[in-house]
């Protein structure tokens, strides 16, 4: 299984930063999404700008400490883990990403293809906060 790690210090506060990344209805800040269907509590759905479909499963949500799901598609399986932690009036967020192609084909393309979703989310993220 490939992982990639990334790590942000937001100006801003540990409950502005939670609200944004964990808000399912709020997603408009994402420049690689359409839409987010809520399936039930702890499943949803992110359909990417060509349609394609990412199911969402959430393992374990500590308010404005972590939240993990497990994570698959018809390329990838696997589990991301956001940890958000107080640094004075800043907020240090770690997003540790964990999967594993689902064709053997696409095992060298994971990690690239994890580095640069994690870089356009981060960017997305900083934007969005920085209009906040």
């Amino acid at each position: 299984m490939t992982e990639v790690k990334k790590t942000l210090l937001m100006p801003n506060s540990i409950q502005r930063v939670w609200e944004t990344v964990t808000s399912l209805s709020e997603y408009g800040w994402r420049s690689d999404l359409s839409k987010i269907e809520r399936v039930n509590e702890t499943k949803f759905i992110e359909y990417d700008k060509k349609g394609f479909a990412t199911e969402f499963t959430v393992t374990l949500c500590e308010r404005c400490e972590r939240w993990e799901f497990d994570m698959e598609n018809g390329n990838i399986k696997g589990h991301w883990t956001g940890i958000f932690k107080q640094r004075g009036e800043q907020t240090e967020i770690e997003f540790i990403e964990k999967a594993e192609a689902k064709k053997f084909f696409l095992k060298p393309l994971v990690k690239p293809y994890l580095k640069k979703q994690q870089e356009r989310y981060a960017a997305d993220l900083t934007k969005a906060l920085e209009k906040r």
